[in-house]
């Protein structure tokens, strides 16, 4: 929210935090970790992540009560074609901890381990193995590409009583587990509102084309049942290949003027400089992974003009995420999207998850994790309110967070409620067109 329509407390509240994490950043190389107990980012190279610890089994072993320090992990993409999720990601988790540790969790306080996934599902799981079979973590974030959490979940929690709660992933097949849960909505809502889109626009004939992987191939035979027209010509690709000339030729012979790209960034980009190098104009549209400023850097001025994506979509009039994009903006000088939202309420439902749960454990996390969001309770908007309800001997059944990222309440299948926003690419920028329900 723009700081000349902010009250004397949103004011005193957010020159606070900002004061405080100044002061962080000034405490030399002690840092966030020494200070606010908060983000320990490490990497592998002494681990071989062959998950030898036996701790999984249980949920993490998680101490005893009133400790000083409760660790949980999370698996994000630091480095590879989701980076830029992953950037906003840790500085949405900074805030949260933030405001977390002030106010703290069970006496202490809440110490997050992040371990880079490099965005594949390999360097995931040996990440999630690193973190719930060494540190014993029995609270888990992650992660942001679809395939990288179900790979996660599927050989590394399942079977565990480790929670596990994705911050970004949308792929379909997360629904068909209902002990994976996650934060960000399917992205079958994502489908059903580009095949709506492409037919409003006119378009009766579309060419797709989609990453091959669970989240595009998911999104892809989302589209494929909600479109009415007719896909003249489809194709998956592979990830991180240097260049899809020969892709972007065979959609351009479909005869098509409208082409869905389902992918990531970093494929997006060599798409779109493959096109504009080749002539081709088509009407494009995309998903939530196509955008980002990856993509914008990466390809020549004007080559998306009139592109038309779709992502979840942020409670922009809602007062605790414009409290939270105010701290945002002013901490690190750029709006959040609804990916960082999501990120900064992963790190709060934990921490209301420990301070209602009977004990530090896996297993106790697991049967409150769901409750603290559920409509049932009080509506709060932000962890001190919560927390002050728990505090006071109220339980998980007693509150339901309101989170930055909207109402959560997740379902049987562990999925979330969610809205979304309709984005068209103007003077090589993404602008806000529409808002529609999911």
């Amino acid at each position: 929210m723009p700081r000349d329509t902010m009250d004397t407390t949103d004011q005193e509240r957010i020159g606070s935090l900002t004061d405080r994490r100044t002061l962080l950043k000034t405490a030399g190389g002690v840092g966030i970790v020494g200070l606010a107990g908060c983000v320990s980012t490490t990497d592998d190279d002494d681990d071989d992540g062959s998950g030898a610890d036996d701790g999984s089994d249980d949920g993490g072993s998680g101490g005893d009560d009133d400790q000083d320090v409760y660790e949980i992990g999370m698996v994000d993409s630091l480095t590879g074609s989701l980076a830029d999720f992953g950037e906003r990601n840790q500085r949405a988790l900074e805030l949260a901890l933030a405001d977390i540790n002030e106010v703290g969790v069970r006496g202490g306080e809440l110490d997050v381990i992040v371990e880079d996934s490099e965005s594949e599902s390999q360097g995931g799981v040996a990440a999630a193995q690193k973190l719930v079979n060494q540190d014993n973590v029995p609270f888990l974030i992650g992660a942001v590409g679809s395939g990288v959490s179900l790979s996660i979940y599927e050989s590394v929690i399942q079977g565990t009583d480790v929670v596990q709660l994705s911050q970004n992933s949308t792929g379909l097949g997360l629904t068909e587990f209902p002990g994976l849960l996650r934060m960000s909505p399917s992205g079958r809502t994502q489908s059903v509102a580009l095949a709506d889109i492409i037919a409003e626009d006119g378009y009766d004939e579309v060419a797709v084309t989609y990453i091959n992987d669970e989240f595009g191939e998911s999104l892809f035979d989302a589209f494929a049942e909600a479109y009415d027209g007719e896909i003249v010509y489809e194709s998956s690709h592979d990830g991180e290949q240097a260049s899809y000339g020969s892709l972007v030729s065979e959609m351009n012979g479909s005869g098509t003027d409208a082409w869905l790209c389902i992918t990531y960034q970093q494929e997006f980009a060599t798409m779109v400089t493959n096109m504009f190098e080749s002539g081709y104009e088509p009407q494009l549209y995309g998903a939530d992974s196509n955008r980002g400023d990856t993509v914008l850097a990466n390809t020549p001025q004007g080559s998306m003009d009139g592109m038309k994506l779709v992502e979840p979509a942020a409670p922009e009039g809602q007062e605790n995420y414009q409290a939270f994009a105010a701290d945002f903006e002013a901490e690190f000088g750029e709006s959040p999207t609804a990916w960082s939202a999501f990120s900064y309420d992963c790190a709060v439902t934990a921490a209301l998850s420990i301070q209602a749960a009977d004990e530090f454990t896996g297993r106790a996390l697991g049967e409150v994790v769901r409750d603290v969001t559920r409509p049932e309770g009080e509506e709060v908007f932000t962890y001190e309110e919560a927390h002050a309800i728990l505090d006071d001997g109220g339980t998980a059944d007693d509150i339901d967070y309101q989170g930055v990222s909207g109402p959560i309440d997740f379902d049987e299948n562990g999925d979330p409620r969610g809205s979304l926003v309709v984005f068209e690419v103007r003077d090589h920028d993404y602008e806000a067109i529409e808002f529609r329900e999911s």
